[in-house]
């Protein structure tokens, strides 16, 4: 008979991934990097644990947005007061802050709690091919 194992967050060991954004789907790319985040490409996945791994993606305001979701797709942000309702469209967000598009996807696709807060830290992203993680060995991935 088999054992189902949970695994302890003692036990998880995070390897870095790195991703180059570089004419990748917003969408694909997301999904991609929220189930590497969250560990459910491992055998050993725990729901409640953090068992993913890093993941830094490199050239994120090379990002590629398909159909006309440049001007139709639209991001809120409300600031509590009357009348304190913005409304960008991904082509100026793109080019006032080119880590918020893949960011706001990833995020999206995580739990809405204490783990998906922890879980998105673990998210790196840059918007040229450099990036300060080199000490970690990141083992380039490609989507």
């Amino acid at each position: 008979m088999d054992i189902t194992r949970s695994l302890r967050k003692e036990d998880a060991q995070h390897k870095w991934f790195e991703i180059d954004a570089t004419g990748k789907t917003l969408g694909r790319l997301a999904t991609r990097v929220a189930i590497i985040l969250r560990g459910k490409d491992k055998p050993y996945f725990t729901p409640h644990v953090d068992c993913g791994d890093y993941v830094i993606i490199t050239n994120a305001d090379k990002i590629v947005l398909t159909g006309a979701k440049w001007d139709d797709k639209i991001y809120y942000s409300y600031s509590g007061y009357q009348s304190g309702m913005k409304a960008h469209a991904a082509r100026d967000m793109a080019e006032r802050r080119p880590d918020f598009l893949v960011m706001h996807a990833v995020r999206g696709m995580l739990p809405k709690n204490k783990l998906g807060r922890a879980v998105i830290r673990k998210l790196k992203i840059y918007t040229t091919a450099e990036h300060p993680h080199e000490a970690q060995s990141p083992v380039k991935l490609e989507i």
